[in-house]
């Protein structure tokens, strides 16, 4: 007796599940590695070179206010991203989405890495550099939901939590080796050297970007929960009723909230890694490298914490450990400061490191409740634009906000202030967020 085809297909699919699973978290880990590397490497060289070469003013705190808003600018191109590779991630599959972004910032950081400086070609440099940064941004937009999708939608339905989260790994992976990599240049050339090409190296290293797309074109699969939603809506003979951007645009409520409570993950892991790179290097004239090397070993307590709170969010749900996450993070900004202002590296290393672990446990559950909060006909678009308009108000202006703060203030307790009501916000949405029910789809919760 013949076995009917769809009972082959859905046999088939189950045996090659696990396979997948393993190529498809290797392939997003990867490719979050190389993304969040390459944009994470413009902030480490906004704190300690570029503005020097690109934004020269004779006024020291104008050239770095020059230089973070250029760093804010990438994140006001993610929501670009979001909405462009969101379209066409819901339209076409989480795949080619993905592959797209990954090309578009391999080439966008390479450029970066050949721009001529403001002593070269003038007003032109600082212009090209910005645009390039937008790119990179247009790229992050589109990457973010393109491999946590890949890692969430093929997962099983009890791990969505850990799969979701998995990929957020790259930050980490991206960020320890942007670090090790400046410091490495940093320490194999002198001051001029470093100025003159030095700073260069890092961004050339992102051509590692085609061969990784080239695997995860020929090895991954998209995800099951998309070609099944896609063949649901053949079946009753309907595509989907246009754009899936302006369908969730039509839920701006669901956007909003969204975006706030995201808020204090970004501007927690930003203060963190950019912006008391700056205050530690500049005004507390601790040594350039004594800071990275602090800031890498932080990036260990962001990988436990994202990894265990995802875990645990799989067993108690979503909100409990995102609430408790954002709740600490509060609290946990008034230390932070007093901490790196000791001048002691292991405080400064407990400071960065606990702080991590409150962002952790943010970022851990925080994938699976985004996407959740959309259907997954929209998911992409939906869970995209949300958590890039969070990175605009608050990752990509917290260096910004901060240098302002205490230029302002002449202390650290302002940006603490900044930090806290960040989390008082992400609270007040967290309790407003519902997890809607798919015409199509089975509900799904997330505690």
């Amino acid at each position: 007796m013949s076995i009917p085809e769809s009972h082959q297909s859905v046999t088939e699919r189950a045996s090659k599940a696990p396979a997948q699973r393993g190529r498809v978290l290797f392939a997003t880990v990867a490719a979050q590695s190389i993304e969040y590397y390459d944009f994470l490497i413009y902030g480490t060289a906004a704190s300690l070179v570029l503005n020097d070469l690109f934004f020269p003013s004779g006024n020291s705190l104008l050239s770095t206010l020059a230089t973070f808003a250029t760093f804010a600018v990438g994140f006001a191109g993610r929501p670009i991203g979001a909405a462009i590779f969101g379209h066409f991630g819901d339209k076409l599959g989480r795949k080619p989405a993905l592959l797209a972004a990954m090309v578009l910032m391999a080439v966008s950081s390479t450029l970066i890495g050949l721009l001529p400086t403001y002593g070269a070609i003038g007003v032109a440099a600082p212009v090209l550099l910005v645009i390039l940064r937008i790119a990179q941004g247009i790229s992050v937009g589109g990457h973010f939901g393109g491999a946590t999708l890949l890692a969430l939608e093929s997962a099983p339905p009890n791990r969505r939590g850990l799969f979701g989260a998995l990929p957020q790994l790259g930050v980490v992976v991206g960020m320890v080796a942007g670090t090790l990599v400046f410091l490495l240049v940093s320490n194999m050339t002198t001051g001029s050297q470093f100025a003159a090409w030095g700073w260069r190296v890092p961004f050339l290293l992102s051509v590692l970007m085609f061969p990784l797309a080239y695997f995860v074109h020929r090895h991954v699969e998209d995800t099951p929960e998309f070609r099944d939603a896609d063949r649901r809506s053949a079946d009753k003979q309907r595509s989907a009723p246009g754009s899936s951007v302006l369908q969730v645009l039509r839920r701006p409520r669901q956007i909003l909230l969204v975006a706030c409570v995201f808020l204090p993950a970004g501007i927690n892991f930003y203060v963190i890694v950019t912006g008391v790179l700056h205050h530690a290097t500049h005004d507390l004239e601790i040594s350039q490298n004594a800071m990275l090397a602090a800031l890498m070993l932080s990036m260990l307590a962001f990988a436990v914490g994202t990894v265990g709170f995802a875990w645990l969010s799989d067993i108690i749900g979503r909100r409990k450990v995102y609430a408790a996450g954002a709740a600490f993070a509060g609290v946990w900004a008034f230390l932070l400061f007093p901490l790196v202002e000791t001048r002691s590296f292991l405080l400064i290393v407990v400071a960065a490191s606990i702080g991590q672990l409150g962002v952790g446990a943010m970022f851990g559950p925080g994938t699976a409740l985004f996407a959740e909060a959309f259907p997954p006909k929209i998911r992409f678009a939906g869970s995209s634009i949300g958590n890039q308009l969070a990175n605009i108000v608050g990752a990509g202006l917290a260096p910004f906000v901060m240098v302002g703060l205490l230029a302002a203030t002449h202390t650290s307790v302002s940006v603490s202030a900044y930090m806290a009501a960040a989390s008082v916000v992400s609270l007040i949405a967290l309790a407003a967020v519902k997890i809607p029910k798919d015409d199509i789809d089975e509900p799904v919760t997330s505690g």
